[in-house]
């Protein structure tokens, strides 16, 4: 059984403090549908001006649920100065640690790269400690990619980071991430019904303080879908399998936070917890309180859901 040998590592698995960000030009990206099974391409070309007001209503809607439970959401605002598609799915650039550290990401799409913006860094900085920033973005040059906590689902309070090889998802950035924040690596490969690799991470698994959602349907490799589930459970998590059909729905992207008041809540899109069964909802009620937001235009033309949108903040407060 794995254990936490000290209190001063512990660290929450989930936090209060979210930071997101408003589209200002968002649509479908051709240079992320290669390797995004999830964006439809059928979509591609329709009225941008029409996409991008409904994906702000949804962006908006999804902001205001979060923040009417007591969640603190730290909002930027996208501009039209860059061409930033994406923009919206602010997890994949930047990830803050309880430690005062930052870490930027290498991104696979030229595009998503101008994506990060050391403006929101030194605005947080007014109100958290950032002690030093790692910045793993060198890794563009030689085609090897990681992004964020799109590409990793992270267990904070066990330092483990769990992640499915892909083409934006590299062993060699992993190992940099690792050796920089102390987290020990599950790597494993993932693929769709068709033999397709999972694009990232968080689309197939969710990790909770006590519970964890996975589609081990994924994991084709035994030893690997016995490595995953057996780390999540030797981490005290209670196990909730989904399939294949449900991750097409965003099933498996959702995210744990909580408000002011450290109440737990589970966020995931509408679509997500429609395809969910009865008894799955009923155990996720259990653990956490569940809030869906309709984010079909968002899912339909970016590739992503809820959990790509928000970017935790565990940085210690000044």
């Amino acid at each position: 059984m794995r254990t936490i040998t000290s209190t001063a590592q512990i660290q929450p698995q989930s936090t209060a403090q979210i930071m997101m960000i408003r589209p200002a030009q968002f649509g479908f990206n051709a240079e992320t549908a290669a390797s995004n099974e999830f964006q439809d391409a059928s979509l591609q070309g329709t009225e941008e001006h029409e996409v991008q007001k409904l994906a702000q209503e949804e962006f908006d809607l999804m902001v205001s649920q979060m923040e009417k439970t007591g969640v603190n959401v730290h909002i930027f605002e996208d501009n039209e100065d860059l061409h930033r598609p994406d923009a919206v799915f602010s997890n994949n650039w930047v990830s803050f640690h309880q430690s005062g550290k930052v870490v930027l990401y290498p991104m696979m799409a030229e595009n998503r790269r101008n994506e990060r913006r050391r403006d929101i860094i030194e605005e947080l900085e007014k109100n958290y400690k950032v002690e030093e920033i790692i910045d793993l973005t060198y890794f563009e040059k030689e085609g090897k990619f990681l992004e964020g906590t799109g590409s990793m689902v992270l267990d904070r309070r066990y330092k483990i980071a769990y992640a499915c090889l892909s083409p934006r998802t590299h062993p060699d950035v992993l190992n940099a991430f690792a050796d920089a924040l102390g987290y020990e690596l599950v790597m494993f490969s993932a693929s769709d019904e068709n033999d397709k690799a999972i694009y990232h991470t968080n689309v197939i698994m969710c990790v909770g303080d006590i519970f964890a959602i996975v589609c081990l349907e994924a994991i084709k490799d035994p030893d690997e879908r016995f490595l995953v589930r057996s780390t999540l459970e030797e981490t005290n998590k209670y196990v909730v399998e989904i399939s294949l059909e449900q991750v097409h729905h965003f099933a498996g992207n959702m995210l744990m936070i909580r408000n002011r008041d450290q109440d737990k809540f589970l966020v995931m899109s509408t679509q997500a917890y429609e395809s969910l069964t009865k008894t799955q909802r009923e155990i996720l009620n259990d653990y956490a309180r569940i809030i869906h937001s309709d984010l079909s235009v968002i899912e339909h033309h970016g590739g992503g859901s809820a959990r790509c949108m928000m970017t935790e903040i565990h940085l210690p407060k000044k």
